[in-house]
């Protein structure tokens, strides 16, 4: 995730940190599982010899076509477009499964999307209520809205958006679509501001729905799931995983990874006695780190941000 700089560019979250903890090598192969508008993918390239290797990946045909504009010419750099989860599928074709020396992972949505109208991923500015990262599959958060049960839309606001509110603004939800389908960011985020009875400091009531709504559409738990798994097997002994996520239910799954893999498997609990083979496969690379008042105050996306990283043992 990143945020427009005064000169009209994306600075992204953690930059330095994660790049650090990635611990670049001028000879390494990484992959960049988000590339956004590239801004973790421009530093880890600055630090790349010419035997050095970037392989980017994202859901989103915009970004894959700024990448090509800036490095298409350059040999070290290449660009898939998919959904991270394609990540062990892509190391394969591209010959690097197993001794890939670093995998970065900036979960969330870029500032280009989240300030892009027609995307629909925010309330800011009215536009079509999409929400996908790619616009060319699945569901938009209008169609699903307007077809699921008042029960599906109210677990789908509490489950990912941890609002406990849901039932009120699903109820709404259905009541205000009865009158004319909801096609609109800010028509639904009015809905949702009537149907919540408190405000939060700082925050606008809909944040919540829409972020939830955003996580389901694209499916982005089950992604990240399904990708830290591939990323064992993926990386080189002593390669690194870093991962940047905005949301609690993200770092939540990420920290639970971690730590499952940091640690001897437990025993059996219907054969206690048995020995367990597995060694961990991880190490943890220091403290959850994130960002610091200058940096918020930069850029307040970047507020809800957390850095993890581990390395893969041999």
């Amino acid at each position: 995730m990143s945020h427009r700089t005064a000169e009209g560019g994306h600075r992204p979250v953690l930059l330095q940190e994660a790049v650090e903890r990635l611990g670049v090598r001028s000879g390494g192969v990484y992959m960049d599982g988000t590339f956004g508008r590239g801004g973790h993918s421009r530093t880890i390239l600055a630090r790349l010899g010419e035997a050095g290797r970037l392989i980017a990946m994202d859901r989103d045909p915009q970004a894959v076509a700024a990448a090509q504009v800036q490095w298409g010419d350059d040999r070290r750099f290449v660009i898939y477009r998919g959904a991270f989860s394609m990540l062990e599928r892509i190391a394969q074709q591209t010959a690097v499964a197993g001794r890939v020396n670093g995998v970065l992972l900036d979960l969330g949505v870029s500032s280009a999307q989240l300030d892009d109208p027609r995307r629909g991923f925010s309330f800011l500015h009215n536009g079509p209520l999409d929400m996908r990262m790619d616009p060319d599959a699945g569901e938009s958060a209008a169609e699903w809205l307007n077809r699921a049960s008042e029960k599906q839309i109210a677990d789908v606001i509490y489950q990912y958006g941890e609002e406990r509110y849901a039932k009120r603004i699903a109820r709404a939800v259905v009541t205000a679509r009865a009158a004319a389908p909801i096609a609109e960011t800010r028509p639904l985020a009015a809905i949702v501001s009537h149907a919540v009875p408190t405000r939060e400091r700082k925050k606008h009531p809909a944040t919540r729905t829409f972020q939830a709504l955003r996580i389901f559409i694209n499916r982005e738990l089950e992604e990240l799931e399904n990708c830290l798994d591939q990323c064992l097997r993926v990386l080189a002994p002593h390669g690194r995983l870093v991962v940047i996520s905005f949301h609690s239910l993200e770092d939540r799954l990420v920290k639970r990874f971690i730590r499952a893999h940091a640690r001897l498997a437990p025993p059996d609990p219907q054969a206690p006695w048995v020995q367990s083979h597995e060694s961990p496969k991880l190490s943890v690379l220091g403290r959850a780190v994130r960002p610091g008042e200058e940096e918020i105050n930069l850029n307040p996306r970047a507020r809800s941000a957390v850095l993890r990283a581990a390395e893969r043992l041999p």
